[in-house]
Formats: C-alpha cells, structure tokens, sequence
C-alpha cells in the first residue's frame, strides 16, 4: 500500500492496523522516502522453537557416541545439541544453487586470504561453551568461508567461521530455519544465509560480536545480496537462481 506522508501523520493508527497485513511505503511529493513494516522479534521467535524443537523426547547422545556412529558408516551425519540427524542425498536443484553459489565464491576469493569450500566437510561449532567438549556441535553446510585454514585439522575445521550458507530442502528445513540459526548465533558466525529454492528468495543474518542478530534481508529474486563482512561481495539473485524453475 502507499500513501501520502500527510495522510500517514492524520491517520496514524489506522495505518499501524493495517500494516499486520501489507507493508506500507510513505509518499512525500510523490516519490517514496519510508516503508513502515510488521514488525517480528526473530530472537524470541528462534528462542520459543527451539524449545518446542528440543521439547520432544529423543536421546541425546554424546560425541563419544556419535563418533562410533560416523566412524561404522558410510552416511553422513550432523550433532546438534545432542541430537543426531542423517543427512539425506540432496536433490538436482539444490546442487545446481550450490555449484552457482560456489562458483561465485570462487572468483571472489581466489586472491583473497580467506577461502570457500562446500559440503560435505565437517565444521566442529561449540555454541557459548569455552571448549568444544562441553558443547559438541558437529554441521556440514552447504558452502562455508572460512579465514583461520589454520584451523583445519584431519579434514576437520574447528575455529569461527565467517560465512555459512545452507540451501533449504525439505528434508533440512526446519533444522536450517531454527536449530542451525540458533547454534551459527551463539557460536560466533558472522553471517548466514538461508537460500530458499521454492521462493527463489535470500534471507540474509547479519549477527554481531556480542552474538546477538544484527540485521536481518529478506531478499526476492529481482535483488541484490551485500554481504556485511566481505567488501564488494555483491551477488544478483538472479544470477543464482537463474538456472532453476
């Protein structure tokens, strides 16, 4: 909805109904200056779910365990606050987003210190606990950068990645929405992206030093992505979706 700056200060309470519903661009002269939106609190929204996600009766198991478990297979697995979740073969579509996403990476950073790499590596994250074994978290996104390799360790990487992608799939989405938003916050990543494959759309989290979420970009395919930490790392979504229906 638009409407003149005027009718926004005459009317003021009817608007602010009305934005539940549609965001509302504010005109003044004729041109837009102002979008008032709904406004959501993620931090409590991550909070209530992954109380609701963590409420249901499973058996956490330690690292001890799962390592047993990886080592005596050939599936991959993630750890996330006990739990542990087979990851299922990803589909066509979610490995062409990957392979544009990685390509992109690439270019940017092949004379940059720091580097990309894609699944399947695992990245051992320790939440607000000072060491990892109070707090054993084992991921493998989808694509990850990370600035420290000095802390790769037997293909394993233990240190504070810079940026994490994962590409929903229905198998996955839940846990990338909540469980792994809320482990890359309190562990100190400094941004994430959750790429939607249905929507064609970019949800970009911006945390900040005191692991708390700075900014959230809701992005359609017709933007832009900036990244907050990597100077000049701009990327049309449309580039990236541009091979998938």
């Amino acid at each position: 909805m638009r409407v003149n700056s005027t009718d926004l200060q005459n009317s003021f309470g009817k608007y602010l109904a009305l934005v539940e519903k549609e965001d509302i661009i504010v005109l003044k002269n004729g041109k837009a200056v102002a979008k008032l939106s709904n406004y959501f609190d993620y931090r409590d929204y991550i909070k209530e779910e992954t109380r609701d996600y963590n409420s249901k009766n499973y058996k956490r198991i330690s690292y001890h365990e799962y390592l047993e478990l990886v080592e005596g297979s050939d599936q991959r697995y993630e750890l996330i606050d006990g739990e542990v979740f087979l990851m299922a073969s990803p589909s066509f579509r979610h490995q062409m987003l990957v392979n544009e996403i990685a390509g992109i990476f690439y270019n940017y950073f092949k004379e940059r210190k720091c580097s990309s790499l894609t699944s399947p590596l695992d990245i051992r994250l320790q939440g607000y606990a000072p060491k990892f074994e109070e707090d054993p978290n084992v991921v493998q996104p989808d694509l990850i950068v990370i600035c420290d390799p000095e802390n790769v360790e037997a293909d394993k990487y233990q240190g504070l990645p810079s940026l994490l992608v994962e590409v929903l799939s229905p198998s996955t989405r839940k846990r990338d929405l909540i469980l792994k938003l809320n482990l890359y916050l309190k562990s100190g990543v400094k941004e994430y992206w959750i790429v939607d494959p249905e929507n064609k759309k970019i949800t970009q989290y911006i945390f900040t030093e005191d692991r708390d979420i700075k900014v959230i970009n809701d992005l359609d395919a017709g933007e832009t992505l900036e990244s907050d930490y990597f100077e000049e790392l701009n990327i049309p979504l449309s580039e990236i979706f541009s091979k998938i229906d």
